[in-house]
């Protein structure tokens, strides 16, 4: 917009910037949906931070966590009264002020390799995630959809839930070497069957609806059918699922990895972590105590925001609310 003055000028208006901050209306959404959604609001928010924590953990005062000190192992994290002592000025600062989370048996800084081995955890937990519901999401669509093939599919899938995941993925890890891909392979083989089931007891409903019966009389093709029609209502029950085989998944490769089976001893991991804590449990339980209690955070975090999903997308319990 311009303008003119007396004296003839002729003056530009800069054009408005689009607000950055919500408007009061916008904050009242937000708060509106907060106050229905509570799980959602918290799981989310712990998710967020998770994520954070491992994106930025180079920029979080962390040290090499593979680097070896052996004249500092074993050191205990600074404890409480001695960071009161050492701000009020009644003692030096303490020994161990640069390891927060104290040292492993090797001299390895602790509090580096739980933020490190958060990248391990949510990488398998998202990996695993997304490979299984794909995976059983397109299994399950054809076993629902095509009568042919349903009970031949879902007898070999009714013979991998025999197997409990832990076991079928620690015989699948003893067929390959340890990395992070193989571990991400033999859990997602282990929890898409689960997946499958549900969406093929969605698509058994959702087939039987007026309106897929319209489209097959219409002669829409079975592929048009299953994208336009099946595959969007199996979304929200699909995104629930989505979230506890993420949370089951971080649980499973910390296993694997306790026992050796899962992920190299080299890459920091909350599951080796603790594996390599477990001899000093009695004297020098701080180093299982942190990654036990990022991981258990995480998977409570992720477990809540499924819960709070469910919540949201299931329409009975949203008449409630």
């Amino acid at each position: 917009m311009s303008a003119t003055t007396q004296d003839g000028v002729r003056i530009t208006e800069a054009p408005a910037l689009p607000a950055i901050l919500p408007t009061p209306k916008q904050r009242g959404r937000i708060m509106g949906f907060i106050y229905r959604h509570p799980t959602i609001a918290v799981g989310g928010a712990l998710v967020g931070i998770m994520i954070l924590i491992a994106i930025f953990a180079p920029l979080l005062g962390t040290k090499d966590p593979t680097a070896l000190a052996p004249a500092r192992r074993t050191r205990e994290p600074p404890w409480i009264n001695e960071w009161w002592a050492y701000w009020f000025g009644w003692s030096p600062r303490p020994r161990n002020a640069d390891y927060w989370f104290g040292t492993d048996m090797l001299g390895r800084d602790v509090y580096s390799r739980v933020l490190y081995g958060s990248r391990v955890s949510l990488s398998v937990g998202f990996a695993v995630a997304f490979c299984a519901a794909v995976t059983g999401t397109l299994v399950g669509l054809i076993a629902g959809f095509v009568r042919k093939v349903d009970a031949i599919v879902m007898r070999v899938m009714d013979g991998l839930m025999s197997i409990p995941p832990i076991l079928l993925a620690i015989a699948l890890m003893a067929l390959t070497r340890a990395s992070v891909q193989n571990v991400i392979i033999a859990i997602s083989i282990a929890e898409f069957p689960r997946v499958c089931r549900l969406v093929r007891g969605v698509v058994l409903s959702l087939r039987e609806q007026p309106y897929v019966e319209a489209a097959i009389a219409s002669g829409t093709r079975v592929p048009k059918i299953i994208w336009k029609h099946i595959l969007p209502n199996t979304l929200a029950p699909l995104m629930v699922q989505a979230t506890f085989i993420c949370a089951s998944a971080m649980i499973t490769e910390a296993t694997l990895s306790f026992i050796g089976a899962g992920t190299p001893p080299t890459i920091p991991s909350w599951g080796n972590i603790m594996a390599e804590g477990r001899a000093l449990w009695q004297v020098k339980p701080y180093i299982v105590f942190f990654p036990a209690i990022f991981l258990s955070i995480t998977v409570l975090s992720v477990n809540l925001l499924g819960d709070g999903l469910r919540d949201a997308l299931d329409p009975r319990l949203a008449k409630r609310l």
